[in-house]
């Protein structure tokens, strides 16, 4: 049955109830991150070019890694991952600029409120 397994089953002539069948019911179900992960790890095979001192460099290091392949995934993922750290203290860095005026004003409040000790 398409759609999620759901149909309308009639309960008297007036009403119906829509109600799940399903012959897959009984397996759990799969959460979001599953399927994002399992679609993630789908490989599309593709062609690159490389220094000799580069590829040298990740035959030496390549130790637990099964591949050349599943080494330069692990390098980019991490490598994505600092440019996306970056870009975000770069989006906060310019927020703060651009309010520095009014966090100052504020922040010279507060500590006028502060008991000299």
């Amino acid at each position: 049955m398409p759609h999620g397994c759901i149909k309308n089953v009639k309960v008297d002539r007036w009403e119906s109830e829509r109600v799940r069948e399903c012959p897959l019911s009984h397996l759990p179900v799969i959460d979001k991150w599953y399927i994002q992960r399992y679609i993630g790890s789908m490989k599309i095979k593709t062609s690159i070019t490389l220094s000799k001192d580069i590829l040298e460099a990740i035959d030496l290091h390549i130790g637990a890694y099964k591949s050349r392949s599943e080494f330069l995934e692990t390098a980019a993922r991490i490598f994505i991952d600092q440019l996306k750290k970056k870009e975000a203290e770069q989006r906060d860095l310019e927020i703060l600029n651009k309010n520095s005026e009014a966090l100052n004003h504020e922040a010279e409040d507060v500590l006028g409120y502060q008991v000299p000790i």
